[in-house]
């Protein structure tokens, strides 16, 4: 069966008035520029076109600004941010770091760096749009699960207790007053007034009590020389003493003497303290792992 044809089908060219090829051709471009301009006005109209030019466009930007980075597994260390970890260090600025301080500090952010970087190839940031510690912190969480530390037995738990014993120790206590740091010659004074009972309410109110302190801390606060001295004063007694910091009026007040702990009676907190440890230890072990594939670099 024959089908009649459309009236597209059944157009026919006009034939030119000369009969020319290039007269021809002529009406085929206009009918072809037609064609193109009617096709264009109905794109034009399509939702989807205008999503994906949006979508091209904005992808464009995004690789000219947000560039891929070269090399994925170099870390630099930069001059600022070791800087910013020597003034976090102590608040008051008193103190600065050694090189093993400061050290310690940049491989706990290394590790933190890595931990977030493996942690973004996992996708673990996925809906969670939080700081970069967080993510670390994330990827730390996942390690820590694949963890499995056995109950230790009795020979590892001795061992370890050996060389750890200080940290279930009850160290050496003692107790004192101390006047605010000043010079020695001012010092001499506000001894005098408190021994004669003329002390100011405002020496009083200046005055400190330091109750069970650590004998070992008072080195690393005071000095040694002050340590030993107030060690070998006897109690109740005002006395100059010099830190670190300047002069002090100084009371020695009590000493408690320290307990060697035994392991019979702190058994299941020394096992709990030795399974945290293995376990960080092995986590760390983890990261280590993780670091191999990494360059840390210094800016000098």
């Amino acid at each position: 069966m024959s089908m009649s044809a459309t009236p597209v089908e059944a157009q026919s060219f006009p034939p030119s008035r000369t009969g020319s090829p290039a007269a021809g051709a002529d009406v085929i471009r206009g009918v072809e520029k037609r064609s193109l301009g009617s096709t264009l006005a109905r794109f034009s109209r399509e939702p989807l076109l205008h999503f994906a030019l949006l979508g091209a466009i904005i992808f464009g930007i995004n690789a000219v600004l947000h560039p891929p980075a070269k090399d994925e597994k170099v870390i630099i260390v930069t001059k600022t941010m070791r800087q910013s970890f020597i003034d976090n260090f102590d608040e008051d600025k008193e103190r600065t770091p050694s090189e093993a301080q400061l050290q310690k500090m940049i491989d706990s952010w290394v590790a933190s760096e890595i931990l977030y970087r493996e942690g973004k190839a996992l996708a673990v940031d996925r809906g969670d749009e939080t700081i970069r510690d967080r993510i670390a912190y994330k990827m730390q969480l996942l390690i820590f699960d694949q963890i499995r530390v056995p109950r230790p037995s009795d020979e590892q738990l001795r061992v370890w207790f050996a060389e750890n014993h200080t940290r279930f120790d009850e160290p050496e206590r003692v107790s004192f007053y101390i006047t605010p740091p000043t010079d020695q010659s001012n010092a001499q004074r506000q001894l005098d007034d408190i021994v004669g009972q003329r002390e100011s309410e405002e020496l009083q109110h200046l005055t400190r009590a330091i109750l069970a302190r650590p004998v070992a801390s008072l080195a690393a606060s005071f000095g040694e020389d002050f340590r030993d001295r107030l060690l070998a004063m006897p109690e109740g007694e005002w006395k100059l003493l010099q830190s670190k910091d300047g002069w002090h009026v100084a009371r020695l007040d009590s000493r408690r003497p320290g307990n060697l702990a035994s392991l019979d009676k702190v058994r299941d907190e020394a096992a709990r303290i030795w399974h945290t440890d293995e376990t960080r230890k092995l986590a760390w072990e983890a990261v280590t792992r993780l670091k191999a594939s990494y360059q840390v670099r210094y800016e000098p």
